[in-house]
């Protein structure tokens, strides 16, 4: 299968962890920078039909504003309750200063 990167954003656009909302072939995402790294996540919470950029970031961890459920940033992996399933994070690439995303190649792993 073929990578489908897509452009999210212009790095520039990316303040330090504050999530970014985009929709990307119609799934919504979350970009954020955090500890010198991008990541791209589901923005909708797998606990509640809400968006993770509302939320805090902190420790590589996104929170759920709703009811506080956290997830890891790099898996997708609830860190607490109500959450108990993952949701989707997918690959990023940097080229030429924009966040390139591939929704379609989601990284986590269900448990």
């Amino acid at each position: 299968m073929t990578s489908t990167f897509v452009r999210a954003c212009d790095l520039s656009e990316l303040e330090d962890d504050t999530p970014k909302r985009v929709e990307l072939d119609g799934t919504p995402v979350s970009v954020v920078k955090t500890e010198g790294e991008v990541f791209a996540i589901h923005d909708i919470c797998s606990h509640a039909n809400v968006s993770l950029s509302e939320g805090e970031v902190e420790d590589c961890q996104i929170e759920c504003w709703l009811h506080g459920s956290s997830f890891d940033l790099r898996t997708g992996k609830p860190s607490g309750l109500p959450a108990t399933r993952p949701v989707p994070v997918y690959p990023v690439k940097i080229e030429g200063g924009s966040v390139l995303v591939d929704v379609h190649a989601s990284l986590t792993q269900e448990s």
